[in-house]
């Protein structure tokens, strides 16, 4: 088999207690757990992009650049089919993402929304200020970017929170993105971003991303954003969760480089 230099995941064994969670969160299933320790099962089936190294909570998966076999989108795609057709309904969908697993949210409500009082419903109304929305289709000089601070959601967040307009775009003119840290190009995201941010001299950030491991994926594609911008701006990290509560917050500062 050719090989050539890449980018590929590295396992510490010594590290790994098995957990499992590294597994659920390879899209790809270039990962399982054999006799307690988690195994890349072929070199063909990772991606080199990553979405396994932030769900290890013992800090056993990295990357290294070595000579391996090249990733083949069509094996996995036949390795992910056969990985289906063993499994039940009840298991996660064939994309091994635990986040696609189907759920019933029809059961008793979280805590959270329970402790919430008893009120009529407000006309909901729109609190959007720009079109288009989607990352992809922005335009980077769009004069309602210039020094907006903006509100960056996975697009499944709208859906599962949905006072999302009155919570996170209301006050202030706050211009609205959104995209999909899993289906969309995360590396053409992070460039875009970092050029809407640079030009437009952005000076806060607030992205809003659900519970599930592959949304993760949007919080690294705008912290990489900023990284790169090398400008003075704060990022707001707002997880939430699929029964539509507010999970965890937490802000971000980066700094401008000094020469």
């Amino acid at each position: 088999m050719n090989t050539i230099m890449r980018k590929i995941i590295k396992i510490d064994e010594e590290k790994c207690d098995g957990c499992g969670i590294c597994a659920e969160a390879c899209h790809e299933g270039a990962i399982r757990i054999i006799d307690g320790k988690a195994k890349l099962v072929s070199e063909t089936y990772c991606d080199g992009l990553g979405d396994c190294i932030g769900e290890c909570p013992q800090g056993a998966i990295s990357f290294e650049m070595r000579e391996a076999a090249a990733y083949d989108e069509e094996a996995v795609k036949r390795h992910m089919a056969a990985k289906a057709a063993g499994k039940s309904s009840a298991d996660p969908l064939p994309c091994g993402c635990p986040g696609s697993a189907a759920r019933d949210l029809r059961a008793a409500p979280s805590a959270t929304l329970q402790a919430r009082p008893e009120a009529a419903p407000a006309p909901l109304q729109s609190e959007l200020v720009n079109w288009p929305v989607q990352i992809r289709l922005v335009p980077e000089t769009a004069p309602w970017l210039h020094k907006a601070e903006l509100v960056i959601g996975a697009d499944c967040v709208p859906f599962a929170f949905p006072d999302f307009h009155r919570t996170f775009l209301a006050g202030g003119d706050k211009v609205c993105l959104i995209g999909c840290p899993k289906l969309d190009d995360a590396q053409s995201y992070v460039e875009k971003l970092t050029r809407i941010i640079s030009y437009n001299e952005t000076p806060a950030i607030t992205v809003v991303r659900m519970e599930v491991p592959c949304c993760g994926g949007m919080t690294r594609i705008l912290e990489a954003a900023c990284e790169a911008s090398e400008r003075n701006i704060s990022l707001k990290i707002v997880t939430i969760g699929i029964r539509g509560d507010i999970l965890d917050k937490e802000t971000i500062r980066f700094s401008r480089r000094q020469p």
